[in-house]
């Protein structure tokens, strides 16, 4: 597998495209001046303390407060208010927990009122970005995630991630962990920490406790400012980006910022620096998303309705905490040898479409996907592991519930922040309202022409669009109608219809009959 990610920049937003063999996966926004991103810690103000829900409203600077369960405090909440207490008055200088004295940790069961005190400062952590009306969610646990490793202070605990399955490496990995750990931390070591040496493992936890240090130093400073402040920020997101996802698999990273280039180059040279090579910058007068095919795919991937191959297509439908999808195999034939065989072509195609999409729009919550019945277990079971299977490279924690009688499949996501959402109708150029896309509705047209030519039932194939249609198609050199000569070895006439609706098409046969 190729993966290749695509960096745009302008001068408010920075947009990475993930691309696996082309196709896009993963699609992320950053904003200049984004305050508020999961991992960033802050020296806070703890606000209003609720009894009644067990937990605390905290002022982290943002419009609406941050929100602090009892169950987020983390069990060490004594020692990191008695550490943070000690950087801010002076009495602690030294930011390594060798000879700091641990408290006995919280009652896990206990009440937020005996934890938290209104005006208190507290240092926390964003667990999930502002969405919608709410505020961030907030953690006293504090972590600093590497490349193959998580730092938890006030912890001696080392666990290894659940996807490393081999027991060796597993035991390989905690017996060099616990030689190079810095005292009076915990560490959780990642899955692409798998096979890697003891150099390397190491320099992630220096970099980590660098960070620490750092952090610490700015709780120091901090004293003299008025809470709250940001004491430590997640990397950048194209850092985070390679510091989560990045593999042998990444042939090209591509972006057409000299600035971005320079810090993509030097993080690698950190973490793999064998890979510096593959970093570019991108300076054509076409634009960067529209060179690697990103812009079509975003139009074709983000409305209500996306296609599939074969015909088939998704309907998904959004509210606040629950999300619908349909699966449907439209107006199609295929050679299956049963309605049965046909019913798990179709879900086997959508199921690889359901886990790219929720990957792709981040979409978090209650997802209820809404398969084509299938009336054998055999089927259903096919189609739950082929699911799962698909979801395994999802990085988001997710759950996935077996499929009833009736087709249904329920899957939770963990939501972390905002749903990527992208609108993609453009207003309708004969008339009022809006409709898809032209770029959507070629593609629609092209996987209705492969079927016909495929069929070879007819010696004259006819396509009846909108004139705007027909004048795009016939457009350039070559165009669009020229390259379907060239590829399908047949003229494919086009016969523009001034009566027909701008999304309307048909093709007819050499009697004018239309093909269905």
């Amino acid at each position: 597998m190729k993966t290749e990610l695509i960096i745009r920049s302008n001068s408010s937003d920075i947009d990475f495209a993930l691309l696996k063999d082309g196709k896009l996966t993963a699609l992320n926004s950053e904003t200049n001046g984004n305050k508020f991103s999961v991992g960033d810690i802050f020296l806070a103000k703890i606000g209003k303390v609720l009894s009644g829900l067990n937990a605390s409203f905290v002022n982290v600077g943002y419009e609406k407060d941050g929100f602090l369960h009892y169950q987020d405090l983390g069990a060490q909440l004594l020692s990191l208010n008695k550490f943070i207490k000690g950087i801010s008055t002076g009495k602690i200088k030294d930011y390594t927990l060798n000879n700091f004295q641990l408290e006995k940790d919280i009652d896990k069961h206990g009440s937020i009122v005996d934890a938290l005190k209104t005006g208190q400062n507290s240092l926390v952590q964003i667990v999930k970005e502002p969405i919608s009306t709410k505020g961030p969610r907030m953690s006293s646990e504090i972590s600093i995630a590497g490349r193959y490793m998580v730092l938890v202070p006030f912890s001696d605990r080392v666990s290894v991630s659940q996807k490393i399955t081999d027991l060796e490496e597993k035991e390989r990995l905690k017996r060099l962990v616990k030689s190079i750990k810095p005292k009076g931390f915990g560490v959780i070591i990642r899955t692409v920490a798998v096979n890697k040496k003891v150099a390397d493992l190491d320099r992630d936890i220096q970099n980590s406790f660098g960070r620490w240090v750092a952090m610490c130093k700015k709780i120091r400073i901090a004293k003299t400012q008025q809470t709250p402040v940001k004491v430590l920020s997640e990397l950048n997101r194209v850092s985070s980006i390679l510091r989560d996802l990045f593999n042998d698999s990444f042939t090209k990273i591509v972006t057409n910022d000299e600035v971005l280039l320079l810090e993509i180059k030097e993080y690698l040279q950190r973490i793999a620096p064998e890979k510096e090579s593959i970093v570019s910058l991108y300076n054509s007068q076409t634009p960067i998303f529209e060179k690697f095919g990103i812009e079509r795919q975003i139009k074709s991937s983000f409305g209500k309705t996306v296609s599939m191959s074969k015909g088939a297509y998704l309907v998904i439908e959004h509210t606040e905490a629950l999300h619908v999808i349909d699966v449907n195999s439209g107006n199609r034939s295929n050679k299956a040898t049963s309605q049965a065989d046909t019913a798990l072509e179709v879900n086997l195609i959508a199921a690889s479409e359901v886990a790219r999409q929720l990957q792709l729009r981040d979409m978090g919550g209650i997802i209820v996907v809404d398969f084509i019945d299938m009336h054998t277990a055999d089927h259903r079971q096919k189609l739950y592991d082929h699911l799962k299977a698909e979801m395994a490279f999802d990085r988001t924690k997710h759950k996935i519930l077996p499929p009833s009688k009736f087709g249904l499949i329920q899957i939770t996501r963990q939501r972390v922040r905002p749903e990527m959402v992208i609108k993609t109708q453009e207003p309708n150029p004969s008339g009022s309202g809006e409709v898809e896309a032209p770029i959507v509705l070629l593609d629609t047209i092209k996987a209705e022409l492969d079927k016909r030519i495929a069929s070879q039932k007819h010696q004259k194939i006819v396509l009846n669009v909108h004139p705007f249609i027909a004048a795009y198609l016939k457009k350039g050199i070559p165009s669009i109608q020229q390259r379907w000569f060239i590829k399908y070895k047949k003229w494919i006439k086009i016969l523009p219809r001034d009566a027909y609706q701008y999304l309307r098409f048909d093709f007819t046969n050499e009697n004018g009959e239309i093909i269905k």
